[in-house]
């Protein structure tokens, strides 16, 4: 249950976190086990498996925009479906792969069903806005859920069934999704809101924006570091002893504590206000956690460098993007959040790739000083990348373009710090504070003709 929120919000945002879990959970299965199972297949080799890890990012990040951007032509549900279908073929292809190239092509055929962008603007589209944050966090906390659940449900499976068993389950999970679109969550009204999905235009300008790019490079990096973790500790787990199938025990409590000590660092980064300091903190913990990893020689030396690096990771995760809305400009959020998406995924190809030919030619502690390094460097372009303001995306319908006197009424409205008129779109795109920002009046101006507000200027 969420609190304060409508049956009808409920239930959309219910089965779009369940939705989204549902694919995730099957994404993320395979990252545990690939690079010891995958070794049983013909012509493999660290190199080839890392790209067969990776290269499900590169098909996404290509995929991610023009499939938000067609949801908005033909509707989000048939994307979606098509998208899930698409998702169902690669697990499929992959379950039956008896060599390296065909896990390859299932993979990056996985990759082809880019719903991410679909899905969230089903999330606009089904939610009003005083329920949208809520419905944002409890998807981000379905995700995180899934991908704890995936790293422990994944060398589970691997020991009864192998990579045939985990592929032929993710195509199951990717079925039951289709289920959920088309049964389960309720039918959106066909709107356009740029705050959900990208634009074109607004693409061309935001790939200009220099603002940006250093959240896009962290979170580019971030899922590249990711995806080479898997690359190489899974190996050195079990040449150090660990059973495959125990694996799971490892992670298990490393991720419940690394998110029971992220939480107070988020709420510190948000209500006080810390953003950058807090994933300044998240960038030196993941360094440590690299540099450590070069020497580790015992078992519980990476469960404790994991614990310290997925902490690093998940204050990352929930950071950067919170930090992209609220720099993102007014009518921009969509096209911001559609690169930021594609670049996540091109981290991740890039990170099964690179990290499997490290693996093959130099070895882990190669692969991890190279890595830590990238991220020194990331993290002293942060440091000269100012605090992100605290400001909100607020989209506002209108009727009629607005008169001169309604348009001067809105932005002097305390808390305002930008606004786009888009007629075309029959709405206005506002960046808010959000402590100071009335919106019945914002709505109040938008109504009257504008004499009364002008008279009082």
């Amino acid at each position: 249950m969420i609190p304060n929120t409508s049956p009808v919000n409920q239930r959309a945002i219910g089965s779009l976190a369940a939705l989204y879990a549902l694919r995730m959970l099957g994404l993320f299965m395979v990252l545990p086990v690939m690079m010891i199972d995958g070794l049983k297949l013909t012509d493999a080799t660290p190199a080839l498996l890392g790209l067969a890890m990776g290269v499900y990012g590169l098909t996404q990040s290509l995929l991610q925009i023009p499939a938000g951007a067609l949801s908005d032509r033909i509707g989000r549900k048939p994307v979606i479906v098509v998208g899930l279908l698409i998702f169902a073929a690669g697990s499929l292809l992959a379950a039956s792969a008896d060599n390296v190239y065909q896990l390859i092509a299932g993979r990056a055929l996985q990759g082809g069903g880019a719903i991410a962008s679909a899905i969230m603007a089903l999330v606009t589209d089904l939610t009003d806005e005083t329920n949208r944050m809520k419905a944002m966090a409890f998807i981000g906390a379905s995700i995180g859920l899934s991908f704890s659940v995936a790293l422990v449900l994944g060398p589970w499976l691997s020991g009864l069934g192998g990579l045939s068993l985990i592929f032929s389950m993710t195509g199951a999970l990717a079925i039951g999704g289709v289920l959920v679109t088309l049964l389960v969550i309720p039918n959106p009204p066909r709107t356009r809101h740029r705050d959900a999905t990208a634009v074109w235009s607004e693409v061309a300008k935001q790939l200009t924006n220099l603002r940006m790019w250093p959240l896009n490079a962290g979170v580019f990096l971030l899922h590249a570091l990711m995806v080479a973790i898997f690359v190489a500790i899974p190996l050195q787990l079990t040449q150090l002893g660990l059973e495959k199938s125990n694996h799971s025990h490892l992670y298990l409590p490393v991720l419940l504590l690394a998110f029971v000590l992220m939480v107070p660092l988020i709420i510190i980064a948000e209500k006080r206000r810390q953003m950058k300091k807090v994933v300044l903190i998240a960038a030196m913990l993941i360094i440590i956690a690299l540099v450590l990893m070069t020497q580790a020689h015992a078992v519980w030396h990476w469960g404790a460098l994991l614990l310290v690096y997925f902490l690093g990771f998940n204050l990352m995760e929930a950071s950067l993007p919170s930090w992209l809305s609220k720099i993102a400009p007014a009518g921009s959020k969509g096209s911001a959040m559609g690169i930021y998406s594609s670049m996540q995924f091109l981290g991740a190809f890039c990170g099964g790739a690179i990290g499997g030919s490290l693996m093959s030619h130099y070895g882990y502690q190669v692969l991890f000083a190279l890595f830590a390094a990238l991220v020194v460097v990331w993290a002293l372009v942060l440091m000269a990348t100012p605090a992100p303001h605290h400001l909100n995306s607020v989209r506002l319908t209108i009727q009629a373009p607005l008169n001169q006197i309604q348009y001067r009424a809105l932005t002097a409205l305390k808390g305002v710090s930008e606004l786009i008129e888009l007629p075309e779109e029959g709405a206005v795109y506002l960046k808010v504070n959000a402590s100071e920002f009335d919106q019945q009046l914002a709505l109040a101006i938008i109504e009257s003709t504008g004499e009364t507000h002008g008279s009082q200027r």
